[in-house]
């Protein structure tokens, strides 16, 4: 039986990709450099922040001498942001507050360095519902090592832990950590679903608790 459910957040959650998209096009334009655009962008994320700035910078020809310098200066743009670009996808928050109701345990497993996963949390009123935020920077290795998504499961045996993504290395993390997975299929994949491991898929949010059999009876 299901007692934890864990989420991933940009793309799962969170369509985050335009202020994503911002915060970079900010650096590149300090840089004298062309912006990118927001398939470009999606296509780089999903690895953490520093494969995206690594990605960024290839893009644009920057040494990779500078990636200290850029990768800190993409992270206090995107802090300083006030997530005004990224919206909760449609049923999050009803989802949310079922399984918080429900007595789920729930908690966020991202590649996104912790600090910036909470400013977003905080700015979009998610924070609340979670009792852990496990971020790319939490722990000294990034998804899809399992350690990350373990860590976010606390005592939570792997068999009563549901994982929810959207991404191939969100279904790489599920398998590696050995926990069931729900793949949301509108975020920021790159394969076809099918290609995709995963135990549950869904398109729309509405759709999670009975494809996941997440409902609990009130009685």
């Amino acid at each position: 039986m299901v007692k934890a459910v864990i989420f991933d957040l940009d793309g799962t959650l969170v369509d985050s990709a335009p202020d994503i998209q911002a915060s970079v096009n900010v650096m590149l334009e300090e840089e004298g450099l062309a912006p990118l655009d927001l398939p470009t962008t999606i296509k780089f994320i999903g690895n953490g922040l520093p494969t995206l700035v690594e990605r960024v910078m290839a893009a644009r020809n920057i040494e990779e001498v500078e990636f200290d310098r850029i990768h800190a200066r993409v992270l206090a743009i995107y802090n300083a942001s006030n997530s005004d670009k990224s919206v909760v996808y449609d049923g999050v928050l009803d989802t949310l507050k079922h399984l918080k109701e429900q007595g789920f345990t729930l908690a966020v497993c991202t590649n996104k360095p912790v600090e910036p996963a909470r400013h977003v949390l905080d700015g979009l009123g998610l924070a609340s519902f979670f009792e852990a935020v496990i971020g790319g920077d939490s722990l000294p290795v990034r998804k899809p090592d399992p350690k990350p998504l373990l860590a976010a499961m606390g005592d939570v045996q792997k068999s009563d832990v549901l994982y929810v993504g959207d991404s191939e290395v969100d279904a790489d993390t599920a398998s590696n950590a050995g926990v069931t997975f729900a793949l949301f299929t509108e975020g920021y994949r790159k394969s076809a679903v099918d290609e995709i491991s995963h135990d549950v898929a869904f398109s729309h949010w509405s759709e999670l608790l009975d494809a996941a059999g997440l409902r609990r009876s009130k009685g």
